[in-house]
């Protein structure tokens, strides 16, 4: 494959050549850097010496530059940054198509399978896929499964052949051509590199995320909202089944402060799963879950001299809207907690969970079910609920809806689609749209003028609510970064176990 000389029209070359540099980490993963005199794409932030302006172009994906035949910087490894925030503030098709990707959907059921889910034709999304990131849905997918073989191969003692499959490949020789394509080195080249060796029988894996990262304040949200059985939480530590494609399994992460601005910082993730096919998904999940690809520093020059939410970004810089692994649990658990405390919504998930939730064994104490699915919520007698018969009947009819795939909360379909037929359900209010919007289909710009919470954080902190109410929509595009530095300020301290 010959390198190509054609610089990108869609990225401005000038500004690109600019961040490069200065080295700036703000622009990790949202463009690459290919040098054609050595045939590798770096980072922007790479710390080699800068390459001459004519001997580089830019790309918007790892995919696009591997597409021409740039393999990866073994300095600085690229394909290892966050993704673009871009993909979830403007939420194009093409943005949704990469979270589905990164979720091994077109390892699963193929690019028919992702243009489905997106609304497309396989022909017009690759399309769509190859004018906005250079590459089409099959090279993407090749990107992503290299790059998880390759943390795989580097953090493991899996087997080669395991790898190969937990990546999402179809052969242990597909494995080793595309390795030694992107990487120019073997897989034991790879692995001969790497440091210290995990506990047999686990994954462990480190989530890039930009900083500054408020993990604790994350932390607090997620003990603050857990369901008994499918999630627990320590000092420092939350932990969580999953039902995965193909198997159940677990995963616990490491969540800590990262207060140093423009850098890199990395949340551990140690993944117990019982079918190495579902690692992809399992790691894309998790790192929706904590926000991973967020520009914390679009986010809060935005804020900067705002009277209301500016000193609260200040105070808590790096604040994440936390996101979850599965849609459907989100939405469900959304409904319960429609006008009870947040106290209240936990007993009720929990029973619910002990009566319908499925069972798993896990090495965590605390982790004994996964979440009920929607079809066995939508087989329930709404009479029968632990809570009022309409609520009930909204909880069914959702479940229902969810079961039937009237409704996708797999941020494939469009946000304005999805919350237009989530309205359309007897007993979901705007409220319950909204919320859902923000945590399942990751919305940055979601705000709730009729929350409770809202109003008090904003009279706690001195604040007229109506005047500042009308406030809101300067806070466009990050309106859900505004609404959870308003309910940071009511946010209990994570208990010592939970």
């Amino acid at each position: 494959m010959s390198l190509t000389e054609t610089r990108d029209p869609r990225l401005d070359p000038e500004s690109c050549y600019r961040a490069v540099k200065s080295r700036d980490r703000r622009f990790d993963g949202v463009f690459y850097t290919a040098v054609r005199t050595t045939g590798i794409y770096c980072r922007p932030s790479c710390p080699a010496r800068t390459p001459a302006f004519h001997n580089v172009t830019f790309h918007p994906s790892a995919a696009a530059a591997q597409s021409v035949g740039y393999r990866a910087c073994k300095r600085c490894l690229p394909d290892a940054t966050p993704g673009s925030p871009d993909w979830d503030v403007q939420a194009t098709a093409a943005g949704r198509a990469m979270r589905l990707i990164a979720d091994g959907v077109v390892d699963r059921e193929g690019v028919d399978g992702l243009a489905r889910k997106v609304g497309y034709t396989p022909r017009h999304l690759t399309r769509i896929l190859t004018a906005e990131l250079g590459a089409g849905p099959l090279a993407l997918a090749r990107a992503r499964r290299a790059q998880t073989a390759r943390v795989l191969i580097e953090t493991t003692d899996l087997t080669y052949a395991d790898v190969a499959f937990a990546a999402g490949f179809s052969s242990i020789r597909q494995f080793n051509e595309t390795v030694r394509e992107v990487y120019a080195s073997t897989p034991t080249d790879l692995r001969g590199r790497r440091g210290g060796r995990p506990a047999t029988g686990t994954i462990t894996m480190r989530l890039a995320v930009r900083t500054p990262f408020s993990g604790q304040a994350m932390l607090d949200f997620l003990a603050h909202h857990l369901v008994p059985g499918v999630e627990v939480t320590g000092p420092g530590w939350y932990a969580r089944t999953l039902d995965l494609p193909h198997a159940p399994g677990t995963v616990r992460l490491d969540i800590t402060d990262a207060a140093e601005e423009g850098q890199t910082a990395f949340v551990a993730a140690r993944f117990a799963l019982q079918d190495l096919r579902d690692t992809s998904a399992a790691v894309e999940r998790a790192r929706r879950l904590v926000d991973a690809d967020c520009d914390p520093l679009a986010v809060a020059d935005h804020f900067h001299g705002d009277p209301v939410i500016g000193p609260l970004a200040r105070r808590h810089p790096g604040l994440r809207v936390p996101g979850q692994v599965d849609g459907d649990e989100t939405a469900v658990c959304t409904v319960i907690g429609q006008q009870v405390s947040v106290a209240g919504a936990r007993t009720v998930t929990g029973r619910l969970v002990a009566e319908h939730g499925r069972p798993v064994a896990t090495d965590i104490p605390g982790l004994t079910h996964l979440f009920p699915r929607a079809a066995t919520l939508a087989a329930l007698d709404p009479a029968m609920l632990p809570m009022p018969q309409a609520r009930g009947r909204a909880l069914v009819g959702l479940a229902s809806a969810l079961a039937d795939g009237s409704i996708a909360l797999d941020r494939g379909p469009d946000r304005d689609d999805v919350r237009r037929a989530l309205l359309a359900l007897p007993g979901i209010g705007p409220w319950t749209a909204d919320y859902v919007a923000l945590r399942a289909l990751a919305d940055p710009d979601v705000f709730l003028p009729t929350d409770i919470g809202v109003r008090n954080a904003l009279v706690r902190l001195g604040h007229d609510p109506v005047a500042a109410m009308a406030r809101s929509e300067t806070w466009r595009p990050w309106r859900s970064y505004a609404l959870m530095h308003l309910w940071n300020t009511l946010m209990p301290p994570t208990p010592k176990e939970n």
